[in-house]
């Protein structure tokens, strides 16, 4: 059984086909229960984080909000709790500010450290009129960065913001006090919107007729084959494919992608992708004949040499 997922947002629509049933692939048993490795818990929490911090800036924000910085001076140091402080009040008074207008103030921030130790802030906001003068006058500590969002897919946006830490970030995240993991994590206003997603259900067999026809992207749509992402789950044998759908602009046209499936693995492939079967053929080594036809007329088949 195979479960779609449909996700749908102002300039984008998210598909995933998933394998939701408990057994292997047909004609295998079910292999014994492995211990996953902290590596494998890590890789999938990770992707997670990209998946609900994407999620949450398609449904909240669109192009034209804030995608803000801000610093403070290099010469100055503050502890995790002073940067907690200054965010939390520079945030009330913003709010403050959103109330006198009646509109609803939705941020996700997250604080990070800098290659040479020093403490910076990254904050999405919804834009009002003047916004730009009100963090310059709230964020009294440093300087301030703004940009406009540009992108309707938020794909770098969201890699960007749950970003790990790296190796040279993890020994300066040691000299901080027992709050460093703040450093290392998304915060979110709580009247974000939370998509929930369309389900449907297909069985094995339609799923075959679903896939042997191009996918026709919905009007006004077309199919962005830079996010298609398709394997196999290692545990259940089937595969998987997520893949998006972009608002097109007006100069834009939407072509029909081909999917094909495999006759020997059945794995479901996108173009000129090739299956997990095809790329592990074995070459055939070559064996030269030792003896040719003159040589082995008349003998009987048993007596020449192999």
């Amino acid at each position: 059984m195979y479960r779609l997922d449909i996700y749908r947002f102002p300039t984008s629509t998210e598909y995933e086909y998933k394998f939701i049933g408990n057994y292997g692939a047909k004609g295998e048993k079910r292999a014994p229960k492995q211990k996953r490795t902290p590596e494998d818990i890590e890789r999938q929490n990770q992707y997670q984080r990209q998946k609900t911090v994407r999620h949450l800036i398609k449904a909240n924000f669109t192009q034209g909000d804030y995608w803000t910085t801000l610093t403070y001076p290099k010469d100055e140091s503050r502890t995790i709790q002073e940067v907690a402080k200054d965010i939390s009040k520079f945030l009330g008074n913003i709010r403050y500010q959103y109330k006198k207008v009646d509109i609803p103030c939705k941020y996700i921030y997250r604080i990070e450290i800098g290659s040479r130790g020093g403490i910076h802030v990254h904050i999405i906001m919804n834009r009002i009129p003047d916004l730009d003068r009100m963090i310059q006058k709230y964020w009294i500590h440093g300087k301030s960065h703004n940009e406009l969002l540009d992108d309707g897919t938020y794909e770098q946006l969201a890699d960007y913001i749950v970003k790990p830490p790296t190796d040279q970030q993890k020994k300066l995240l040691k000299t901080f006090d027992e709050d460093a993991k703040k450093l290392i994590r998304y915060s979110c206003s709580r009247n974000l919107a939370r998509p929930i997603p369309e389900k449907k259900e297909y069985t094995r067999r339609t799923m075959r007729d679903v896939f042997n026809h191009d996918l026709v992207p919905e009007k006004g749509f077309y199919i962005d084959k830079n996010s298609i992402r398709r394997g196999v789950n290692t545990f259940t044998g089937m595969g998987y494919l997520y893949y998006q759908e972009v608002k097109l602009k007006r100069e834009q046209q939407a072509e029909p992608v081909r999917i094909y499936e495999c006759p020997i693995c059945h794995q479901f492939t996108i173009g000129s992708i090739k299956c997990d079967c095809q790329q592990r053929k074995r070459s055939v080594k070559h064996i030269p004949r030792k003896y040719n036809k003159a040589a082995s007329k008349g003998r009987r088949k048993s007596d020449v040499p192999r």
